[in-house]
């Protein structure tokens, strides 16, 4: 495991979303503090505020995808054409690792609801499907970034 799954990991399992444990784990390379990147990347675990649509693994690489590619561009427009390509490669590579970018479809079961919560925990899929998802979005993130 390379560091940043190590640090990525170790977040998601004390309590942060997936969303922030893939964006806390490009905070230096951001230039932010993790208490900014926590704040920002908030509302975007199980898939935008647990309405589980798009996973929130895949919108904190976004968030790290936008902040590194955005540097390299004065232009805006520039700037967005750059990471709308991110995103699109990213998108494809990740559905094909995973099959959807869709928390909903990842995890097969409503975590909305207490029961599906439960039946989450219980069976272990933030374990073995959401930390899958977050290590597979760090390493498209590499893939793409270098």
């Amino acid at each position: 495991m390379n560091s940043k799954e190590e640090k990525a990991l170790t977040t998601f399992r004390n309590g942060y979303n997936c969303s922030q444990a893939v964006a806390m784990a490009y905070s230096e390379e951001m230039g932010l503090d993790e208490n900014t990147i926590a704040n920002i990347s908030s509302g975007f675990g199980g898939g935008m505020g647990r309405l589980q649509e798009t996973c929130g693994a895949v919108t904190g690489a976004y968030i790290v995808m936008g902040t590194l590619c955005g540097r390299k561009y004065e232009d805006n427009s520039a700037r967005k054409e750059a990471v709308y390509s991110l995103v699109q490669k990213f998108s494809e590579k990740f559905k094909t690792l995973n099959g959807s970018t869709d928390c909903r479809s990842l995890l097969n079961v409503e975590i909305r609801t207490a029961e599906g919560h439960d039946f989450a925990k219980s069976h272990h899929l933030f374990e073995t499907v959401c930390e899958k998802c977050i290590k597979d979005s760090l390493s498209i993130v590499k893939e793409l970034t270098q």
